[in-house]
């Protein structure tokens, strides 16, 4: 599946940032807000304090919804991250810049990442913004695969969850070699 740029990139940012275990200071997260394409990302500890907020929020998004709960969560996202869009020219072709061009890094952040999770949600599927079906993991993740149903955040985290279940059977029908089998 492919996202547009201002959508898709966004939408991974939000399920980076909904990662986070821990608070990120102003140098820490710069350099994960430039990867995502993020330019305005000179940020004080108290923009970064309310990025881990907003991160807090964004992964409410990621666990098991159904349609109309994930919508309301993105809705309160949109409301509260809403800057001023406008349609940029400053690579000479039109397209929407979704906060206003004078919004701090952390209002930016806000409103880019509302709409990104908007975007994948109304133009892809609600399904497709999951968290990894292994029991140890639960890491969240866009699904860009192309039928949409993937349950894994990596293939690692696939194969580590096929390997437990066969290993599982296999104890259960009494196997000798299955004691033998690491966990």
């Amino acid at each position: 599946m492919h996202f547009n740029h201002y959508g898709g990139e966004a939408a991974q940012l939000a399920a980076a940032l909904a990662n986070l275990t821990v608070p990120l200071g102003p140098t820490d997260l710069e350099p994960l807000l430039v990867s995502y394409g993020i330019e305005r990302c000179v940020l004080t500890e108290g923009q970064a304090e309310e990025i881990w907020t907003w991160s807090r929020r964004l992964a409410t998004c990621f666990g098991p919804l159904d349609l109309e709960q994930r919508c309301q969560l993105l809705n309160s996202l949109l409301t509260d991250g809403s800057s001023r869009p406008h349609i940029s020219l400053h690579d000479g072709r039109p397209h929407l810049h979704y906060s206003a061009v004078d919004a701090d890094a952390a209002a930016h952040l806000q409103a880019v990442t509302a709409a990104g999770l908007a975007y994948v949600v109304c133009f892809a599927s609600a399904d497709r913004l999951g968290r990894c079906s292994r029991c140890a993991c639960g890491v969240a993740f866009v699904d860009t695969s192309r039928n949409g149903r993937r349950e894994y955040c990596s293939v690692r985290c696939a194969n580590n969850d096929a390997v437990a279940r066969h290993r599982e059977r296999r104890r259960e029908e009494g196997c000798p070699s299955a004691a033998r089998e690491k966990p």
